[in-house]
């Protein structure tokens, strides 16, 4: 998230209290992302906010019901992004659909 966002609500706080958040970094969410706006009026806990990873390797169970709203709060991890993107050009690479460029 650029410096021109940050503080800047996006996503309203009633929101963010009624779902169940999802994060790349719960440490960025709740300084820079979306969530930062509930947690700082004491409207959602920390400790109520998820890393989507637990959700991958199956220690939350993830959306439970049809009604519950869930949300993904990406800050935007360097590492993780990087990690993405070199499993994209992997498969770009494999399946002939990429297209290497000199600089």
């Amino acid at each position: 998230m650029g410096t021109d966002t940050v503080g800047k609500q996006e996503c309203d706080a009633d929101l963010i209290v009624a779902a169940t958040v999802f994060t790349d970094e719960v440490a960025q969410s709740i300084t820079l992302g979306e969530a930062q706006h509930a947690v700082k009026a004491r409207r959602k806990a920390k400790e109520d906010i998820y890393e989507i990873g637990a959700v991958i390797n199956g220690t939350h169970k993830g959306r439970t019901s049809d009604d519950e709203i869930t949300l993904f709060d990406g800050t935007g991890v360097g590492l993780q992004d990087l990690a993405v993107a070199a499993s994209i050009v992997e498969v770009a690479k494999a399946t002939g659909i990429g297209q290497e460029v000199d600089f």
